[in-house]
């Protein structure tokens, strides 16, 4: 019988490091050209290269154009450099904290106020992108089922707080 061998897994946190700070290169490259230039006007090429990488490390690090303006949709929705899940939001957290539902409304309203003009239009573009490109229509489409089930968990949180008349539904 043939000596086996052994495999061990590989695990470097410098290279782990490495490339987390890659992908927040990348990600900030993208959310400035897209926000200065437009998403249409915005090549991954032009991001590799304001980011110090190269196309393929862009690509590998956070995915396609359609990829990447989500993760760009995510971080300025997050507040901070990377993208956030939307129960991790600080306005998320703010909303879930509030007592009322009233208060819970005026907490959404100002986060909307606040994002919106900044996250619009990269939206728009990506809907736009996707009457002719199939990778921009799905993830389109992602972010818009995404947004309507984080819409539903908002009014059952506001349902919680015994303010909603009952006669009306979640959705």
């Amino acid at each position: 019988m043939p000596d086996q061998v052994k495999t061990r897994r590989y695990s470097s946190p410098q290279r782990r490091e490495q490339a987390a700070a890659t992908r927040l290169s990348v990600l900030a490259a993208a959310r400035d050209l897209i926000q200065d230039r437009g998403y249409a006007a915005t090549t991954v090429v032009d991001v590799a290269r304001r980011a110090g990488v190269s196309v393929d490390t862009a690509y590998a690090s956070v995915g396609r154009k359609s990829e990447l303006v989500l993760a760009v949709v995510d971080t300025v929705l997050g507040g901070g450099d990377e993208p956030v899940p939307a129960e991790q939001r600080n306005y998320v957290r703010a909303v879930r904290a509030e007592q009322t539902a009233r208060g819970k409304i005026q907490i959404y309203a100002a986060a909307v106020a606040r994002l919106a003009p900044r996250i619009a239009p990269l939206q728009e573009a990506l809907r736009k992108a996707g009457d002719t490109d199939a990778a921009c229509a799905q993830t389109w489409s992602r972010l818009v089922n995404r947004r309507a089930a984080n819409m539903l968990l908002f009014a059952a949180d506001l349902r919680s707080t015994g303010d909603l008349r009952a006669d009306l539904s979640d959705r």
